[in-house]
């Protein structure tokens, strides 16, 4: 009985032995890993330290509130980051702080302005700070940095996605968030890691030709010509902005696609390997063509309604001799025999009165007396209709400011063919010209809507030369203020004008 008891005891006591023995050989192994890995020794440390920056940060998105330009698109970016620094860690800061720095460097060469950027923090010399004496600098200073960063380059892509001064989606709505298509927070976390940072961060800019080949050519401008004391019209600098500005308004680039440039007194038809160009006839300065962006969706031909005989001889006819107002206050155009349109004097009446069975009455349904041989419907209610040109002759005027709003397009037939054959629809194009031959009115609904963008543009480029079209509506103006300030546009003007 003492044996076993003894055993048993031995039993024990080896245990004791075994279980004090593995203490310290996992006590060594710990040992040797962290003399390996010191940082592991400081781990509690470093959660200590990564908390205490996420307070610094959160405390400096709220003392910047009143200074970021988007301050919830900012409080979205480093919610998601847990609120930890973006660009300068101490000791490691973000690859991404070079490129960052190089785009506010060069933000002119994209048609905007410096100052929208925190020029006075973000400067090279408190990168230096930052990397050089990291020590000397609190985790306040580094957030303040970071935060105002991450302002420029959310700022940065807005105003270049969807422009500064955009009244549809102006940058508090931006801020809101889920608003458009595109989300400048979201693309600004994925771009962290990206291996051409500049680059992917300035292809948020619009993707149309007219807007790219202003691009490349400030960029040449800016970069070249005026820093390198070439003569260049600061006046046509200014033109090249404003017009960038006014094209990031538009929605994303299409095609198909028809778009009308107001100044230009054209319309372009982008299909998918070639673009079409149309002369157009636009508004009047006293009774403007809008701009606005829709969807065209049905063609009809012969808009216009025939009047019969009767009704020519008995209330038209009588209607317009006696008040000279009355074919177009009620829409009513005079045509001869062979379909030509008259142009009307009151000695013109007294001939068709005399002759009436040479002539006939057709009305259209707005914009003046007729509408051609074509009428383009749109989605909404814009007020003003897109149409043929009942006087061809007209296309060719240098000055074609001529309408009451609504917009004449020469060769409208040839638009309407373009327009169905796109549409997979080719085979009614032979009917609508049937329609037009027997005068009778036929409308043409298309399969897929087509997105029609109605802009003023004063410059474009145009085979690879810059060319400035007159401000008939005279909207430069208030652009050039915005984007430049009165006192420094008032300033250029007696520069430009001193040295005229």
């Amino acid at each position: 009985m003492k044996n076993i008891f003894r055993t048993k005891q031995l039993s024990k006591s080896y245990r004791t032995v075994f279980i004090i023995w593995m203490i310290c050989l996992l006590a060594h192994i710990s040992f040797n890993v962290l003399a390996q890995n010191p940082a592991i020794t400081f781990t509690k440390e470093g959660e200590k330290q990564n908390a205490f920056i996420s307070e610094q940060t959160k405390a400096q998105l709220l003392a910047c509130q009143g200074t970021l330009n988007y301050p919830k698109s900012v409080e979205r970016f480093y919610k998601e980051k847990g609120y930890k620094l973006a660009w300068v860690e101490k000791q490691n800061h973000n690859r991404q702080l070079a490129p960052a720095m190089m785009i506010l460097d060069c933000v002119s060469q994209f048609g905007l302005k410096r100052q929208d950027f925190h020029p006075s923090e973000l400067i090279y010399e408190q990168v230096t700070a930052l990397s050089e004496a990291p020590d000397m600098l609190g985790g306040g200073q580094r957030a303040i940095f970071d935060v105002l960063m991450t302002d420029a380059m959310i700022t940065f892509m807005n105003h270049l996605h969807y422009g500064k001064f955009n009244t549809t989606l102006p940058p508090s709505r931006i801020d809101e968030g889920g608003y458009g298509d595109f989300s400048a927070e979201l693309r600004l976390l994925s771009l962290m890691e990206s291996k051409d940072f500049y680059n992917e961060i300035a292809s948020v800019q619009p993707s149309s030709k007219e807007y790219d080949d202003l691009q490349k050519y400030l960029h040449l401008v800016r970069g070249q010509y005026l820093e390198d004391s070439y003569e260049f019209p600061e006046e046509s600098v200014k033109k090249m902005t404003i017009n960038m500005e006014r094209l990031r308004w538009l929605s994303a680039s299409q095609t198909p696609s028809l778009i009308i440039n107001i100044p230009a007194f054209s319309a372009k038809m982008k299909l998918k390997d070639s673009v079409y160009v149309f002369n157009i006839i636009v508004g009047k300065p006293s009774s403007p063509t809008p701009i606005f962006e829709s969807m065209l969706t049905d063609i009809t031909a012969v808009p216009d309604r025939r009047v019969s005989a009767k009704a020519f001889i008995s209330e038209v006819l009588p209607g317009a001799i006696k008040n000279t107002d009355y074919l177009d206050n009620n829409h009513y155009a005079i045509y001869n025999a062979k379909g030509k349109l008259v142009e009307i004097t009151a000695k013109k009446l007294q001939q068709i009165k005399s002759q009436s069975k040479g002539y006939y009455s057709r009305q259209s349904e707005g914009c003046g007396n007729t509408m051609g041989k074509v009428l383009f419907r749109f989605s909404g209610d814009a007020g003003i209709y897109l149409h043929g040109m009942p006087l061809p002759k007209l296309a060719r005027s240098a000055q074609r400011a001529l309408s009451t709003g609504c917009i004449q397009i020469d060769q409208a037939e040839k638009l309407a063919g373009l327009l169905l054959i796109q549409d997979g629809a080719s085979n009614k194009k032979s009917s609508l010209l049937a329609s037009i031959a027997n005068d009778k009115t036929t409308d043409f609904k298309l399969n897929k809507s087509v997105p029609i963008k109605i802009t003023y543009l004063t410059c474009e480029m145009v085979d690879s030369q810059l060319v400035i079209y007159r401000d008939i509506y005279a909207q430069d103006r208030s652009l050039e203020m915005a984007m430049y300030g009165y006192e420094k546009l008032l300033a250029s003007d007696k520069k430009i004008s001193s040295r005229r």
